[in-house]
């Protein structure tokens, strides 16, 4: 895992942490687990870059890409988390996509399951 987001006591979208955050907040910094509040380290809800689910993949690919992040979350119209998705999950998915594509070109100029 390597984004977990966090919630307030209501149980609503607070904020994210990653193993990003983890490594350059505490590891780097010389602080310890144990003395560290994830509060203190995870990025707020007010600094959170989101998706919603209708957006397309490359759109959250070039959100991601923008911000230099792996993990995006994706709320509802009303800020709801949905669910999260990473980079790796949007590369597999294009990849698929792509070679779907070269499938079909391909069977198309060899004369198969044509017009």
């Amino acid at each position: 895992i390597g984004c977990l987001v966090t919630t307030d006591s209501k149980g609503n979208l607070s904020g994210v942490i990653s193993e990003r955050d983890y490594i350059t907040k505490i590891a780097l910094l010389g602080r310890t687990s144990k003395d560290t509040l994830i509060k203190q380290i995870a990025t707020p809800s007010s600094k959170l870059v989101t998706a919603f689910p209708e957006d397309s993949i490359e759109f959250c690919m070039e959100k991601m890409l923008a911000s230099d992040i792996r993990h995006l979350p994706i709320v509802s119209k009303s800020g709801e988390l949905q669910g999260m998705i990473s980079i790796k999950d949007l590369v597999k998915t294009t990849i698929k996509q792509k070679e779907t594509t070269i499938k079909v070109l391909s069977d198309f100029a060899l004369g198969k399951g044509g017009h």
